[in-house]
């Protein structure tokens, strides 16, 4: 039996004109796409590219459990054409597939799923990711989907390769159940092709890896939380966290940096710093690696003793989440819980360190005014950053951002409305183009 785990090329030409823009998807808590630096089948190395965390997990999952060969396939690192991509579908004959999906590839991804059943007419086709939180009977209508999977993956997959089909509910891996599973699995054609470039990797190639699943807040717009570690598209309810222990990733991470040489770790997690314990242990891990590292933080959940544990174990930079300059946006719209004035001189801290801070920013929430994305603007020049990136808020379907459109209004996000100003965009690379076009005017 052949299984294929699948993240399909993506690519768009801009409407009006001959650019090419190429997606990211499996991977990518914000799926989107961006201008491409080069033609399909011409891969060039440089731009964002994420590992595929969930389907590599999956994939290594059903290897074992199921006995069938499996093979991770991802044609966005690859940068092949859709060609390219038919021709190894036909050469390799799968007898399932798996695909991962979310609003902003959702249309694309359908398309390519008719031309899959098209070209392998006997194929099985299991759909997963955030887009069959709301769309499941929708996708399960189209040719030879068996399956659509809501949240992570690894069992609900076994199981379909095992006969079962229709609609599964978020079966979760428990702490014991992840730490106990096979290491992610890797291509030595693509392993080295990842990368974030924030905070800036001193060496590369880099590695992206998890240290934990899940987070417990709750802002607004958060994919995964809600739709793939949780199943909270509302924000009411309890989100947990599971980590991995330093056993398992000490042995992950020197059998991958054996393996595909990778020179620098970066930790992806949704929140890596959620606690001074699971930093200490990590830090602990990292002076047995001895490479540099870098992570996914919050401003405010570990003590100044922390961070410079986490410099004098290899760290050399973070990405802090702040979403917005404006304190009643954080609050009341984001959900955020984050006093901007602290976590300003958190900044100034870790900057003191000797560390990298990249600061990330979102614009076009709902209830936000060009004000208050101006006054995001002048935050951002407070900080002494060395790098910062701003996106537009995309909505995704499983997020409490989606839902705030069928309810028309949140408890939890008492500042969030869907007034006038509020552009919907599920692309919030596309999003975040037109509204810096309308701050200019400011």
């Amino acid at each position: 039996m052949r299984v294929l785990f699948s993240n399909p090329p993506w690519f768009e030409v801009e409407p009006g004109t001959n650019r090419l823009r190429k997606g990211v998807r499996a991977g990518s808590r914000w799926p989107h796409t961006y201008y491409s630096g080069s033609l399909p089948d011409a891969f060039v190395f440089g731009h964002y590219l994420p590992y595929p965390f969930f389907m590599g997990y999956a994939a290594s999952y059903v290897a074992v459990k199921s006995g069938a060969a499996v093979t991770l396939r991802d044609s966005v690192a690859l940068h092949e054409s859709y060609g390219s991509y038919a021709e190894y579908l036909q050469l390799a004959q799968p007898d399932f597939i798996f695909i991962e999906s979310a609003t902003p590839s959702w249309e694309h991804d359908s398309r390519v799923v008719r031309e899959i059943a098209t070209l392998l007419p006997r194929v099985k086709i299991g759909v997963c990711g955030p887009i069959t939180i709301l769309k499941s009977e929708e996708i399960l209508a189209l040719p030879n989907v068996v399956a659509a999977i809501k949240g992570e993956y690894e069992k609900a997959a076994a199981k379909v390769v095992e006969g079962a089909t229709g609609v599964f509910e978020h079966d979760l891996l428990t702490a014991a159940e992840m730490n106990a599973a096979p290491f992610p699995m890797y291509d030595n054609d693509m392993a080295w092709r990842y990368y974030d470039g924030n905070p800036q990797s001193p060496i590369l190639p880099q590695a992206q890896v998890w240290s934990s699943r899940g987070c417990p807040f709750k802002c607004l717009f958060c994919v995964w939380p809600a739709t793939m570690t949780g199943n909270d598209p509302d924000g009411e309810h309890k989100r947990t966290v599971r980590h991995y222990t330093p056993e398992y990733m000490e042995a992950f991470l020197r059998d991958i940096v054996g393996r595909y040489r990778f020179r620098s770790i970066y930790f992806d997690d949704d929140t890596f710093n959620l606690g001074n314990k699971h930093v200490e242990r990590m830090c602990g891990v990292m002076r047995k690696i001895g490479l540099p590292w870098g992570a996914m933080c919050r401003a405010d959940t570990i003590t100044r003793e922390t961070w410079k544990l986490m410099r004098d174990s290899g760290c050399y930079g973070v990405k802090l989440g702040f979403e917005s300059g404006n304190q009643h946006v954080v609050d009341h719209i984001v959900n955020k819980g984050l006093d901007l004035a602290a976590a300003r001189e958190t900044t100034i801290y870790i900057r003191s360190l000797g560390m990298t801070v990249h600061g990330t920013f979102t614009y076009g929430l709902p209830g936000e005014t060009k004000e208050q994305m101006a006054e995001t603007q002048a935050y951002i020049r407070s900080l002494p950053l060395t790098s910062y990136q701003e996106s537009g808020t995309a909505e995704i379907e499983g997020t409490p951002l989606h839902t705030l459109r069928a309810t028309g209004k949140l408890d939890k996000y008492s500042g969030a409305t869907l007034d006038g100003n509020y552009q919907r965009d599920a692309d919030g690379n596309k999003k975040i183009q037109a509204i810096k076009q309308e701050l200019a005017l400011l």
